[in-house]
């Protein structure tokens, strides 16, 4: 296993890290000897498997911190912050990982329930906007290493129509043109961001959308191995963006399918 990141004092903030995406990519990251910041938002009741998961990142021997707060509240969004700058000494963020999902899942029509204007404020500013407050935050402390990369997790979502989905849909489209103006204006910075389209992958959030049976047998249909993608495999490219030798990479949204998005 090739320690790419030990003894730099860099580390890894991973926004929504306690499952799915976030927690894969973690763990990939730590057992290259990336420190890790984890910032989620669990109740007491999950938190048992929730620290057997991360009892698995300190075992890498890297150090860890963890913060089970509401990432969306400014107020805590600074106290993180300051207690980060205050912990890790003279470490340096050397990437962020935008792992969100916190959103409505509402139809448009045929229902009591359905999608109303303040449902979209609320899933846009979560899934997308917190993107931007947060590497702001961290610029504005002045936490950043000279070569940080910004990773966010798109879907496919971003350009097909799902019943259901039009708030995450919309909070897609938001995150990427965000994540590719990061890119352009912090570049001068040695900031470099970039978004992965994964396909359809089998967590918690996706087993949230009405019908996601139908979603992963669809994505197992279509993509060229037939299987669908796993967090490792996200977890996998996250890992490859952080090291130096894609330092070029800049603006991009990257499928993370197998080739599902070919059929």
């Amino acid at each position: 296993m090739n320690k790419d990141f030990i003894n730099k004092n860099e580390w890894t903030l991973i926004l929504g890290g306690s499952s799915g995406l976030g927690l894969a990519s973690a763990k990939k990251l730590a057992l290259h000897g990336m420190n890790i910041i984890i910032v989620h938002r669990n109740r007491k009741s999950e938190m048992n498997q929730i620290e057997a998961e991360f009892a698995t990142i300190r075992e890498t021997g890297v150090d860890f911190i963890s913060f089970n707060i509401d990432l969306l509240k400014p107020e805590k969004r600074i106290e993180v912050i300051t207690e980060i700058k205050n912990t890790i000494d003279e470490g340096r963020i050397k990437t962020v990982v935008h792992s969100v999902a916190k959103g409505n899942l509402k139809p448009m029509v045929d229902t009591t329930h359905v999608l109303k204007n303040d449902d979209f404020h609320l899933t846009i500013d979560a899934m997308a906007i917190s993107l931007y407050d947060w590497v702001t935050s961290i610029f504005k402390a002045t936490l950043f290493a000279e070569d940080t990369r910004i990773i966010s997790f798109t879907s496919e979502g971003n350009t097909k129509a799902w019943k259901n989905y039009a708030a995450v849909s919309a909070a897609k489209v938001a995150l990427e043109a965000i994540t590719r103006s990061i890119a352009l204006e912090f570049a001068p910075y040695g900031i470099k961001a970039n978004c992965l389209q994964p396909g359809a992958v089998d967590t918690q959030s996706l087993r949230m959308i009405p019908g996601h049976e139908q979603i992963i047998a669809h994505s197992q249909q279509r993509n060229p191995f037939n299987r669908i993608t796993t967090p490792e495999d996200v977890a996998n490219v996250v890992y490859l963006l952080c090291k130096d030798e894609a330092s070029w990479i800049n603006g991009c949204i990257i499928p993370v399918n197998g080739g599902e998005h070919l059929n």
